[in-house]
């Protein structure tokens, strides 16, 4: 099993959560709301908003628990929806994982995502 964790712009998770949900076999997704500042420090640091000076911005961080086969079509869809060609688009993360546990069940390992 993999874990995909992906930090991309607000404005892009329509997109990203559209094209995941054409994953066959995807389970589901986690979004959580973020801020946090890469390298950039923000789209415009020749305007910089209150946000900026502070050094944070707006993001949404996307959790995706998958079996190790969907791991790179997940991936590579995250990347493509989320993609706007302009600096700060996010950055994606694919670590791996040892086990899961739906609760509920008691089901383990891939039948539980």
């Amino acid at each position: 099993m993999k874990k995909i964790e992906a930090f991309i712009k607000k404005h892009r998770l329509d997109e990203v959560a559209s094209a995941l949900h054409h994953v066959k076999g995807l389970s589901g997704m986690t979004v959580t709301d973020a801020r946090g500042f890469g390298r950039g420090r923000g789209a415009s640091e020749a305007h910089p908003t209150p946000e900026m000076i502070r050094g944070f911005i707006d993001i949404v961080h996307i959790g995706v628990f998958c079996p190790d086969t969907l791991a790179d079509e997940v991936l590579a869809t995250i990347e493509r929806a989320a993609h706007t060609g302009l600096r700060g688009d996010g950055k994606a993360y694919l670590l791996p994982v040892e086990q899961a546990v739906r609760i509920s069940t008691g089901e383990r390992g891939e039948a539980a995502v």
